[in-house]
């Protein structure tokens, strides 16, 4: 992933927030939307874009677009700073990959151990119970 290059891939649009903010929330454009273009980047390898899009498959647009906003500031540069922090990170997060599992078995020494407590649980047990009369 080349961050450089997906910064300069980002498109950005203002547009007005709702929430706090009187009057001047009527003529502001502080919420930040921004689009970026997974099919299309040339900051991802082809194998990268796959992750991506299997792993973001309901946060993808039909289109390719993946879309965030973020109106939580009244600050139009801080919800930009914001925004493109949460998209970078879920980029980050969505194209680690994830290690394989290998199988392995219980060794002799922790299965004889298990069956040595079994035994002595059961014995205990056992020798709790009353008596039987023949």
């Amino acid at each position: 992933m080349d961050r450089g290059q997906i910064l300069q891939e980002l498109q950005f649009k203002a547009i007005r927030s709702s929430g706090a903010g009187g009057q001047h929330v009527n003529k502001t454009a502080s919420k930040v939307e921004v689009s970026f273009s997974v099919k299309a980047s040339e900051g991802l390898s082809d194998s990268e874009k796959d992750r991506l899009g299997n792993r973001l498959k309901s946060r993808i647009t039909s289109e390719g677009l993946l879309i965030l906003q973020c109106g939580e500031t009244r600050s139009q540069h801080r919800n930009k700073k914001l925004v493109i922090d949460r998209l970078l990170e879920l980029l980050h997060e969505n194209l680690k990959v994830k290690k394989v599992r290998k199988k392995t078995k219980p060794s002799k020494g922790a299965i004889e151990k298990r069956l040595k407590e079994k035994k002595s649980q059961a014995l205990k047990k056992k020798q709790r119970r009353p008596p039987t009369i023949d």
